[in-house]
């Protein structure tokens, strides 16, 4: 059974919503002046098409396998999002059958976040490197078995769950978008960047919504913080697994996310410090007893974890994932 959401925090979204509608504004772009995936990539009806494929697939020749396999999962991974909406609109105060500023920003969210599968999966179709039904399939099994962030329909739970995603999500593209280029592959350190800039521009958004919760119910908002970072930041692609078998490769990918510094555990730890730096947790005043308690716990949290970090040996030998072609 879902637990039932306090009064206070339905009051507290109703009252933030009547001005999500400039804080969308300010976050997310127009439609009209937007990036569209065809803008990036080559079109078929372009007269250059051949060639500008024969330089996509000649410049993906020397992405590494690892590399290959983190910017599948990262794709898999983007695909996924109807599974994100569903749970966004089903947090309390999001009401998905009344066109109230909570949904106009769920739907305006979902639209450019859709842009990122769309670009990507585009790009793995045209590279010539990927199993393309392999990689589909992986996408299919992810949406369909859906996904628990352990933050049920709690608005304050989701809104910790959603800031640190973006930044997880920024940080992993970002460096994709780095090595890509590294490897001299303009094209796709291009899509990859503009990806990434979207995920800093939603994790902005996602944070300001947390400091004015914070603003109108501190100890409620920092328990609810304290509960993410006990239950830990689970990454959508918990459950990633490939066709024909039912053995979870989510700790294969993120080895592989780790060998070549794309996501690491130090990561995630960063991420930690930079919500508690971003809310001003140290300095915050007119907690409770029990929010006290909760801010002593995640203040030391970072370092207790960054001594675990430390301990971590990743494997050094390379999983063969079904979606890369030898």
């Amino acid at each position: 059974m879902t637990p039932a959401i306090s009064d206070q925090r339905s009051e507290v979204m109703l009252h933030i919503g009547t001005t999500i509608d400039s804080i969308s504004d300010d976050y997310l772009k127009p439609i009209e002046t937007n990036w569209q995936a065809s803008e990036l990539l080559p079109l078929t009806s372009d007269t250059s098409f051949i060639s500008d494929l024969k330089t996509i697939q000649e410049q993906a020749q020397n992405l590494s396998y690892d590399f290959l396999a983190v910017l599948v999962a990262d794709t898999i991974t983007e695909e996924a999002l109807p599974t994100y909406e569903t749970w966004l609109s089903g947090i309390k105060g999001v009401d998905q059958y009344e066109n109230n500023g909570w949904m106009k920003w769920l739907r305006r969210w979902t639209a450019e976040e859709n842009r990122h599968g769309d670009v990507l999966n585009r790009y793995l179709y045209l590279c010539g490197r990927i199993d393309m039904r392999q990689f589909e399939a992986s996408t299919q099994f992810l949406i369909a078995d859906g996904f628990d962030n352990l933050a049920a329909t709690d608005p304050y739970k989701n809104f910790v769950y959603t800031s640190f995603q973006e930044l997880a999500t920024n940080i992993s593209h970002r460096r994709v978008a780095s090595i890509a280029k590294q490897e001299g592959n303009n094209m796709l350190s291009k899509l990859c960047g503009l990806v990434a800039a979207d995920e800093a521009r939603h994790a902005k958004a996602y944070k300001l919504f947390v400091s004015k919760i914070f603003e109108l119910d501190p100890s409620e908002m920092m328990i609810a913080f304290e509960t993410m970072m006990k239950r830990k930041i689970l990454m959508p692609s918990q459950c990633l697994k490939q066709l024909g078998s039912e053995l979870n490769i989510f700790s294969n990918f993120s080895d592989a996310a780790q060998r070549i510094g794309v996501y690491t555990a130090h990561d995630y730890i960063d991420i930690m410090q930079s919500l508690i730096d971003e809310w001003k947790i140290e300095t915050m005043t007119g907690f409770n007893e029990e929010a006290e308690k909760a801010r002593d716990y995640v203040m030391a949290l970072p370092k207790r974890m960054t001594k675990i970090a430390d301990r971590i040996v990743v494997p050094k030998t390379e999983y063969k994932f079904n979606w890369i072609l030898a």
